[in-house]
């Protein structure tokens, strides 16, 4: 079982605080109906509810997407029903990395998009060798969080998803202070191994909230690209999200 768990308040830099949860194995307590998992910095219970589904209680820590240094702890619920609503979700993360450094980091990051001449324009990130300009790390960095909507969205109680790669990337120049880009990226599904494609869209300005506008080949069969027609529009792509970073 795999759990994406969506981005928590953190800004869109530092982007990508991912938990450490990996290769979950159960011991199995039939009395309890529970099921109990420890693999390094977390821990999992799984309470199984007679008739309505399933709640598991998770604690784990998050790194740095980048550097790989500790970046907070989190406690979370996840409960799945038997129904095929969306699972019920209730998160609370601490931070070990000072927030103003975070913010700093942030306005570095759009200072440096925001006033480019040329748009950035790139495709395979990362390459065939698994390598990524350090020029578009950023670009990589973003394509993270705006993907973990997706993943958020899609995953279920047994499927999972993590980004394989950029397959593509455009930026647009806009008139206002947000930096857009328009994405397709590859998501492996876990456990079947498929590789699904989703374009998105991609609208951050620090202190505001990301905004990402998806569709996915698999759910979409025949829509073209969904990017509108002028800058900064986004008619015909299907669903959107917004969280505060």
């Amino acid at each position: 079982m795999l759990v994406e768990v969506a981005p928590s308040p953190v800004t869109g830099s530092s982007v990508a605080q991912v938990p450490r949860c990996n290769n979950i194995s159960y011991a199995s307590s039939k009395e309890k109906q529970e099921e109990v998992s420890e693999e390094g910095e977390c821990l999992l219970l799984n309470h199984s509810i007679p008739d309505y589904g399933h709640k598991y209680y998770l604690q784990f820590t998050t790194e740095d997407y980048k550097s790989g240094e500790t970046a907070g702890s989190c406690l979370a619920t996840v409960l799945y029903r038997k129904t095929k609503s969306a699972p019920v979700v209730n998160i609370k993360c601490t931070h070990t990395k000072d927030q103003k450094q975070v913010q700093e980091e942030d306005k570095r990051l759009y200072e440096k998009l925001r006033h480019r001449t040329r748009p950035i324009i790139a495709n395979n990130i990362p390459d065939s060798y698994g390598n990524i300009d350090p020029a578009l790390e950023p670009v990589w960095a973003l394509a993270v969080v705006g993907s973990s909507y997706i993943m958020w969205e899609k995953s279920t109680e047994n499927l999972g998803y993590f980004m394989a790669q950029v397959k593509s990337v455009k930026q647009w120049i806009r008139k206002d202070d947000f930096i857009e880009f328009d994405y397709t990226v590859l998501l492996h599904e876990i456990p079947t191994q498929e590789i699904i494609s989703c374009h998105l869209r991609l609208t951050w300005l620090p202190d505001h909230p990301l905004k990402v506008k998806y569709f996915c080949a698999s759910e979409n069969q025949g829509l073209e690209d969904g990017s509108g027609t002028e800058s900064g529009s986004a008619a015909g792509i299907l669903r959107e999200m917004g969280a505060n970073f």
